[in-house]
């Protein structure tokens, strides 16, 4: 297991930043501000999503759109070893795609959504 990660660290309307934190689970949880939860984002099967557990319910803000779901919360994004599970650091690719596929136009996509489905639900219960 490493004992540190190199990963990106998404915070609520603001740009990645790469980041390295200790490969623990105590670490993971002060950045995301609670219980962690592994997401699995449809792009790409070796890396991996850790965001708070409880962001929808605990009152953190919407984040980002990830096409099936919107995460609550900051989140990190690291690699993932396919042979055991482990946590591992992200490659200078996959910095590079996820620092884009996470940029302004993601903000912009999920304000849009996140606003359409809160306009659905206002008119659902007039």
């Amino acid at each position: 297991m490493q004992r540190k990660l190199r990963c990106l660290y998404i915070k609520e309307n603001s740009l990645p930043e790469v980041i390295e934190i200790d490969n623990t689970l105590k670490a993971k949880q002060e950045k995301v501000g609670g219980y962690i939860e592994y997401v699995r984002l449809n792009e790409d099967d070796d890396v991996i999503l850790i965001c708070n557990d409880e962001g929808k319910i605990n009152g953190m803000g919407p984040n980002r759109d990830i096409d099936y779901d919107i995460i609550f919360g900051p989140f990190l994004i690291v690699a993932e070893n396919s042979e055991d599970g482990e946590d591992r650091s992200l490659t200078d690719e996959q910095i590079s795609k996820y620092m884009k596929y996470f940029g302004k136009e993601s903000i912009k996509r999920t304000i849009a959504k996140y606003e359409s489905i809160k306009f659905k639900a206002n008119n659902y219960e007039l």
